[in-house]
């Protein structure tokens, strides 16, 4: 009966506990896959972006992502 209690107190302990976990929420992104046809490349820091409609993307394997700059 003792081996009974401190087996159920055991499990009680282990099942209770809480194991922290943290929870990233990612942004959603569009992808473009294809550009227009009035487009400007700009360079900021080295880097190369793609304007059109006031956003700028950046280039990617699927197509062109919205970034903040």
């Amino acid at each position: 009966m003792r081996i009974f209690l401190v087996f159920f107190g055991l499990l009680f302990a282990l099942t209770t506990t809480s194991c922290a976990t943290r929870v990233v929420k990612q942004p959603k992104k569009v992808v473009v896959v294809k550009r227009p046809a009035k487009y400007k490349v700009v360079r900021v820091k080295g880097k190369k972006y793609y304007l059109w409609n006031g956003r700028y993307h950046r280039k990617t394997r699927r197509g062109f992502v919205v970034v903040k700059l």
